[in-house]
């Protein structure tokens, strides 16, 4: 006993003269260099070519959570597309240094504000890059007022950004977005370089039309729901599918929750906590919907609500487990590549 206090005691020391060292001006401006190549290094994404994509959002707007709101970068070969752009969506991506330059577009599953909210902070994180071009973004019909209004509010920003650091840094020729609006009769939206994008409808009552896409790269897939109720045309689109991500809402969890609020007298909450119930998949659900389509993975994304503890994990995906084998309940960083000439499925978590 008394060999571990005088051990204890000695670590609380040393804790204590480092602690006293680094608030030494002189000691400090040596340290600092070392964090700013960790703070600034380009991210860690997979060199080899490959079908990627990286969950920069797993929440929804319901529940208290760190999370960022729904987002997810698809990288395909060495270009980049966000799908959603949720809260807090943006702030991930240049916390884990995702080279900015390499985004092509932003594809928009519907207009709900927890999936395009941080569209203008996206828009700054390519533009002073000096993105070529204004910012391309696929999405629903009224994607151009969503693009225009946005426009209309950062007007300012974007003439004092230009005066400060000139064309070289902030150029006013490709300043702004140039939406474009899905025409569902032409549902590949994309084709190059062995890309090939595909829209398609999914049912979000009275959202309509909501959208999901298909990315298909050199024999490698990835399906992403967006917000759905258990649909036959996802299912379809997601055929044979390497990666199927499928937002999820415990239906067990939220109707205790609403049955809570009811019994607090909070009415409001609790109708909202009812009425969110009709327009999203239960997670047994989106796994019996993955089995039909013969998805290799399934990854639960847009959260509602999204665990904070263990314990919640556990009653979100109750009952997945009888269903499949093959899933995974994302959290902001999770990653899959899928290497092209191989079955290969990497599943990870970007620091």
């Amino acid at each position: 006993m008394k060999r571990f206090l005088k051990l204890t005691s000695i670590l609380a020391f040393i804790v204590l003269i480092v602690f006293v060292l680094i608030r030494i001006p002189a000691i400090q401006d040596r340290i600092a260099p070392l964090a700013m190549v960790a703070l600034l290094s380009p991210a860690d994404l997979p060199e080899e070519d490959s079908l990627s994509a990286l969950v920069c959002g797993s929440a929804s707007p319901l529940g208290a959570t760190d999370r960022a709101q729904t987002c997810i970068m698809v990288r395909a070969g060495d270009e980049i597309y966000i799908v959603d752009i949720g809260d807090g969506a943006n702030r991930n991506l240049g916390r884990w240094r995702i080279p900015m330059n390499k985004v092509q577009a932003v594809l928009l599953t519907h207009l709900h504000s927890d999936h395009i909210s941080d569209l203008a902070d996206l828009h700054l994180a390519t533009w002073i890059p000096n993105r070529k071009s204004q910012l391309k973004v696929y999405g629903p019909q009224g994607v151009e007022f969503v693009t225009r209004g946005f426009e209309e509010a950062y007007q300012s920003d974007y003439f004092f950004r230009n005066e400060h650091h000139g064309d070289e840094v902030a150029p006013l020729h490709s300043v702004g977005f140039e939406p474009i609006t899905i025409d569902l009769n032409e549902p590949i939206i994309i084709e190059k370089d062995g890309l090939k994008v595909t829209a398609f409808e999914v049912p979000h009552d009275p959202v309509k039309p909501a959208l999901a896409f298909r990315f298909d790269y050199k024999g490698r897939s990835i399906v992403i729901s967006g917000d759905t109720i258990y649909s036959e045309n996802l299912i379809s689109y997601s055929k044979d599918a390497d990666v199927l991500f499928h937002e999820a809402l415990s239906m067990n969890i939220v109707s205790m929750m609403e049955d809570f609020t009811k019994r607090s007298g909070n009415d409001l909450l609790s109708k909202i906590l009812f009425d969110v119930q009709d327009y999203h998949t239960d997670p047994v659900d989106a796994a019996k919907a993955a089995n039909e389509a013969g998805v290799k993975h399934l990854i639960f994304y847009h959260l509602a609500p999204a665990p904070a503890i263990w314990l919640v994990e556990d009653m979100f995906v109750r009952g997945v487990n009888s269903i499949r084998d093959d899933w995974t309940l994302s959290d902001d960083g999770t990653m899959v590549v899928l290497p092209v000439n191989s079955e290969e499925i990497k599943i990870s978590t970007i620091d």
